[in-house]
């Protein structure tokens, strides 16, 4: 045997007859994995007959990063915004669940809620990496109550909050603690955000703009003060407009700091955004494209009334409506069916329809040396795939935690 056994005892799989995203593009080649990361096999001595324990035959199918969803409310019947006594038993069966979408890593979203829910939900959940059990947590996305009055959107306007105290002594009064916070969104117009964004970001805290009537200059300055991302472009926040173009104008402004990407999210789901603004947005900054479900709890259930947060909402064909009115509130999309869409609808390659899942969010959350591509030394988190983009088989972590027809 070749003397590699003395840097690890953990069993090589190797994936063959595969086409592997890497470096922007498909590529043929196979790939390595031990101890749950992507091995470099230049780094290995092969005897005659190669040297892998396990050997799966991909038969033609595409690998690509797991994917991962910085907001999704919920799903099949569970509400992460809905305090309970065991919150952790009804994220992981969501978690559970979305792994037939490809999903390997998920931000649970709040939605605007009430003190007592926050205080009561999230000490409940800690970041977890994924595996058989579920996709892992990669620590809470809370939006809200920090938002517009105008923009609440979906978001009860009873609990919205402003930043009274000039500072982060509002986000512990309304949280409770920013334990196991990945990202927060508020809107940047609000009296005293710019110093919240700004100590937020230095404790490594996603900070993203939305639910706002913020123009553009007011944009800039969080950005300035280190917001990064921006809730569903174009929901939930002024029209572009030439004059001031808002938000929306982050995706080509001048005052970016250099080196700086913004991100923004984008619903792909034939509803909230008509093809051609996908089209605008991406042609416009592809770099900064995440694609999030904001799945709710009706993701994977039939039309009827369920609930978001506080309140009730109405499923209508692939519509959510707070119930009794028109306002749309999340999705019922799954990330599988936002890479399609966003693919058929942009008219972008394979390869920007995946990273769009995997590598952009992985970059946003700042976790991109290991998780997000297929690297040497990254998680081995992976999905494979078909030409279509149809799941055909999550792994994390190396191990197959789901397969069709399994």
């Amino acid at each position: 045997m070749p003397s590699n056994r003395s840097v690890s005892d953990a069993p090589i799989t190797q994936f063959i007859n595969c086409r592997i995203l890497r470096d922007h593009r498909l590529q043929r080649e196979d790939l390595w994995v031990r101890d749950g990361r992507i091995l470099d096999p230049e780094k290995l001595f092969f005897d005659e007959q190669g040297y892998a324990d396990k050997r799966v035959d991909c038969e033609g199918s595409i690998i690509a990063p797991g994917f991962i969803d910085v907001q999704i409310n919920g799903g099949y019947g569970i509400d992460f915004s809905q305090p309970s006594e065991d919150v952790g038993s009804g994220l992981s069966f969501v978690a559970k669940k979305i792994l037939e979408h490809g999903v390997t890593s998920f931000c649970p979203t709040l939605v605007t809620s009430p003190p007592h829910v926050y205080h009561k939900v999230l000490p409940q959940v800690k970041v977890h990496n994924g595996g058989p059990h579920g996709a892992g947590v990669l620590g809470f996305h809370l939006e809200g109550p920090f938002i517009s009055v105008e923009k609440k959107g979906a978001h009860p306007e009873k609990f919205l909050r402003t930043f009274r105290s000039g500072g982060i002594k509002d986000l512990i009064e309304a949280y409770g603690s920013l334990d196991n916070v990945a990202m927060v969104t508020l809107a940047p117009e609000l009296a005293s955000s710019q110093s919240v964004v700004r100590e937020l970001s230095q404790r490594g805290i996603t900070v993203s703009l939305g639910h706002s009537v913020a123009n553009l200059s007011q944009a800039e300055d969080a950005v300035q003060h280190g917001a990064s991302f921006i809730t569903h472009l174009f929901n939930a926040m002024l029209p572009f407009h030439h004059r001031d173009p808002g938000i929306v104008g982050l995706l080509t402004s001048d005052r970016v700091p250099a080196g700086r990407t913004v991100y923004y999210g984008m619903i792909a789901d034939g509803i909230h955004t008509n093809p051609a603004a996908l089209r605008i947005a991406h042609r416009a900054h592809p770099a900064g494209l995440v694609l999030v479900t904001d799945a709710i709890t009706a993701m994977g259930l039939p039309p009827g009334r369920h609930t978001l947060g506080q309140q009730e909402v109405e499923i209508q064909g692939l519509h959510a409506y707070v119930a009794g009115t028109t306002t749309l509130c999340g999705s019922i999309a799954t990330m599988d069916m936002c890479v399609r869409h966003f693919k058929q609808a942009s008219g972008c390659s394979v390869e920007e329809a995946l990273e769009a899942a995997s590598l952009h969010p992985a970059q946003l959350l700042g976790i991109c040396n290991k998780k997000g591509n297929l690297d040497f030394g990254s998680d081995a988190d992976l999905v494979l795939l078909d030409d279509e983009l149809n799941i055909e088989a999550t792994y994390i972590s190396g191990e197959q935690v789901w397969g069709k027809g399994a």
